[in-house]
């Protein structure tokens, strides 16, 4: 059963443009890490939502795709996530939420877990 885990990012005020660039540069390296399936992890920003004030002043947000429990703990216990949290999010963040959710089989199809055509995969 695949995992779904998404992350909305909100930076202090005193942020710079150049470490919101590094903290979207090195986030999306997580998509290396084994256990993202398919390196399916799709991060961005800033919000596009209108009016502003739904995004409640969260900018960037992060959706990866894990293939069980197991892998997302492995995902967030790892020393790459670590480094990354550590230097790139933690000093930043006003505040993160963080919900993640699991997909029945029979909804699998729907957020594209089956393999791509031509991809070479599964």
């Amino acid at each position: 059963m695949t995992v779904i885990h998404v992350v909305l990012f909100k930076f202090l005020p005193t942020t710079s443009p150049q470490q919101k660039s590094t903290f979207l540069r090195e986030v999306k390296s997580l998509a290396t890490l084994p256990c993202v399936e398919d390196q399916r992890l799709i991060v961005g920003g800033p919000s596009i939502s209108e009016p502003k004030e739904v995004s409640q002043g969260f900018e960037f947000g992060l959706v990866s795709f894990h293939p069980d429990r197991k892998a997302l703990e492995e995902y967030q216990a790892s020393a790459e996530h670590g480094r990354v949290a550590d230097n790139y999010i933690k000093p930043f963040k006003e505040n993160v939420i963080r919900f993640d959710f699991e997909v029945p089989e029979g909804d699998e199809h729907l957020v594209g877990v089956l393999p791509m055509l031509g991809n070479g995969k599964k």
